[in-house]
C-alpha cells in the first residue's frame, strides 16, 4: 500500500490527519519486516519525545480496522507492517533477520479438498525460515 493511500483510507473514514499517523506510516511503508511497538515508538520518539505507548497503540489498533495494517505474532509479541496489497497473499519471514517477502500462491484448494464438508471463513498462512543473507 502507498502512503497517499494509507492517508486516503484515513480521511475517507473520517479521521483525522497528523504528522505522527504519516511518520507512522511512513516507518512501516519503508520496512521490509513487521515491527513490534517498542520498534516503532524509538523510531518515533526521536521525532516525537515521550510518545507513549498508548499512542502507538492506539493508532495500530485503528489501522488494523481500517485493514491499513498486517499483523502477525512472533516471538510470543504482535508485529505491524503496512497492508502490502489489496490482492491475496501469504509471507515469508526470515527467523534471524525478520525480512519479510509476499508469497503469491495459496494452497486453499488443497485444504478444501481435504476438508470436503467444512465451510473455510478465512485463513493466513506463513513461512518461516532462513532468507539467502542468513542461512
Amino acid at each position: 500500500m502507498k502512503i497517499d493511500d494509507a492517508i486516503k483510507v484515513l480521511k475517507d473514514n473520517g479521521h483525522k490527519y497528523t504528522d505522527k499517523r504519516k511518520d507512522l506510516i511512513t516507518l512501516l511503508h519503508e520496512s521490509s519486516k513487521y515491527l513490534n511497538a517498542k520498534q516503532i515508538q524509538t523510531y518515533l520518539n526521536d521525532k516525537y519525545p515521550g510518545i507513549s505507548f498508548d499512542t502507538i497503540y492506539r493508532n495500530l489498533h485503528l489501522f488494523e480496522s481500517l485493514k491499513l495494517i498486517e499483523t502477525t505474532e512472533l516471538d510470543g509479541e504482535k508485529k505491524f507492517r503496512l497492508a502490502c496489497s489489496n490482492h491475496h497473499h501469504h509471507h515469508f519471514i526470515c527467523k534471524s533477520c525478520g525480512d519479510t517477502r509476499v508469497v503469491e500462491h495459496c494452497p486453499i484448494d488443497t485444504f478444501k479438498d481435504e476438508l470436503p464438508e467444512v465451510e473455510i471463513e478465512s485463513h493466513k498462512i506463513e513461512l518461516y525460515g532462513l532468507c539467502e543473507k542468513c542461512k
